[in-house]
């Protein structure tokens, strides 16, 4: 969890004198007397700045198309804030005309912390949103298994519709911003499928627009840049789920029944006691990021598609004090993140020649 919290120190801090400061408020435990402890007690801030002196520069790549792109950092959105770096962004719009950003997993976790934590935070107003959905994910919130997802199934995709309508209100009703919907386009969707899909966004009025710029290169996603490019004309009214002056429990409270939709928050005795610790310690202004499953918009990950009438337990907390915010612990989420069984890195391999095999 540690370093958990020092990349995400990195992601968020906007020069070296701005980390040093934030590595130096890692609360790294307390002392005899119940008094927190910090890493610049222990006159180590300036010695972990040095190791990252380097690592806090974004970087510059470019695309298979040669199209310039800035890669930095990535907390997962499920048990941190799910963005790239402050700096790379804020580089980026000074830089470009247009400054595409990504956040990851569900828009229920890297959308949420995305605009309410780093948007908010940092003064940022997007004028557009781009939701990718794709029709293998639809059915399977639509009861498909998994081993059947290439096949068509015109009842499980209806079904799963409802998650995808459930990310489109919070995006459009909730954040009060445009939209455009991505149908990442596999070679085993059906021309029904992706109909049904069309035909359901433009019911809930928002933009659509299928993608096939895996297959395609940059050609399959031109309408999409059409669509987000005209959304971008007009200035952004941008409406956040909470304030950062409300008290930590009501912004958990506002995430969980405004993006979740759950009936209510629980707080187990840990909770509580952090939710005391919190406000003693002066944390209580900082936004909050959710620890959640993102298999499901509840913190359980069997109950998929668009649930209702459920409960939030909040297990635990924990202060960030370097990244400046705190980590709400939902369900039985660890904070440690995971690999695949099978990662994708197991399928590479590079010949005597240096030619690259296995990236797709």
């Amino acid at each position: 969890t540690s370093a958990s919290e020092v990349m995400s120190v990195l992601t968020l801090a906007k020069d070296i004198v701005d980390l040093k400061r934030r590595l130096g408020n890692i609360i790294v435990g307390e002392n005899e007397y119940g008094d927190l402890v910090f890493a610049k007690d222990l006159k180590a801030n300036d010695a972990m700045a040095i190791l990252l002196k380097d690592a806090i520069k974004p970087n510059l790549v470019q695309t298979l198309e040669h199209t310039p792109a800035i890669v930095h950092c990535g907390p997962f959105a499920n048990i941190a804030h799910g963005c790239n770096s402050t700096s790379a962004t804020l580089l980026s719009m000074a830089h470009a005309d247009y400054t595409i950003t990504e956040a990851g997993f569900g828009a229920d976790l890297g959308a949420e912390k995305f605009l309410d934590l780093k948007c908010q935070t940092n003064d940022i107003a997007p004028n557009a949103v781009v939701l990718v959905a794709t029709i293998k994910a639809l059915k399977l919130h639509g009861g498909e298994s998994f081993e059947n997802l290439k096949i068509e199934n015109i009842d499980a995709l209806r079904i799963g519709l409802a998650n995808l309508q459930r990310h489109i209100e919070n995006i459009t009703k909730v954040y009060n911003l445009p939209l455009v919907v991505a149908i990442n386009k596999f070679n085993t969707d059906t021309e029904e499928e992706i109909k049904i899909v069309q035909d359901f966004v433009a019911m809930h009025g928002a933009q659509v627009s299928l993608v096939t710029s895996f297959e395609n290169g940059s050609s399959g996603a031109i309408d999409l840049a059409k669509k987000v490019l005209k959304l971008c004309e007009n200035e952004s009214n941008i409406h956040y789920v909470y304030d950062l002056e409300d008290t930590i429990q009501e912004k958990i409270e506002k995430i969980a029944k405004n993006i979740y939709r759950a009936r209510s928050v629980k707080y187990s005795p840990q909770a509580k006691e952090m939710l005391e610790t919190i406000e003693k310690n002066g944390y209580s202004k900082l936004p909050v990021v959710i620890a959640k499953t993102q298999y499901s918009f509840t913190d359980d990950k069997n109950k998929i598609n668009a649930p209702e009438n459920f409960d939030i337990t909040i297990t635990d907390l924990k202060i960030r004090g370097g990244a400046e915010f705190i980590v709400a612990i939902s369900g039985n989420m660890l904070l440690m993140p995971g690999l695949a069984k099978h990662s994708a890195y197991e399928n590479m391999s590079i010949n005597s020649n240096g030619d690259i095999f296995g990236l797709f």
